[in-house]
């Protein structure tokens, strides 16, 4: 019995100092996971809103465009009309982003659209541990496919 009191003096302690160091560990880990969550959807936003315009200014050809060719009908779209209809798209869309830029709409081959968007996230809980605005740039291209 002896033995048994005197392991249990030499082992004793505080154990505050192991509860605080956790308890803090487990905030800042809960921040980053909630940044990096939020700068993930995010980035899914801006994509989807890159999507709807390069296909809106896939979609922006005109009847005039249009040419009969050997094996059927073609038309030829031009950086101008893609950029006009990527703009007018991002007007009217709703994307919970705030300053969503248009940093290039064009047409390389005549027949598809790329559009270049580019944005600033913000982290929505402000600590020292972490960026406090990072820039996004997404680019996606959409092709029409006329029959």
């Amino acid at each position: 019995m002896r033995v048994a009191r005197g392991v249990a003096r030499e082992e004793a302690g505080s154990t505050l100092p192991l509860v605080i160091f956790l308890s803090v560990l487990s905030i800042v880990l809960i921040f980053v996971v909630v940044a990096a969550t939020s700068l993930y959807l995010d980035r899914k936003r801006l994509f989807t809103l890159a999507d709807g315009a390069a296909l809106a200014g896939s979609e922006a050809w005109t009847i005039e465009t249009i040419t009969v060719v050997d094996d059927g009908l073609q038309f030829a779209l031009d950086d101008e009309t893609v950029r006009g209809a990527a703009a007018a798209y991002l007007a009217a869309a709703e994307s919970g982003l705030d300053d969503v830029e248009l940093v290039s709409a064009s047409s390389d081959d005549g027949r598809s659209a790329s559009v270049t968007l580019r944005t600033t996230w913000r982290v929505p809980i402000a600590n020292e541990l972490l960026p406090v605005e990072v820039p996004i740039e997404v680019t996606s291209t959409a092709r029409t496919v006329f029959h």
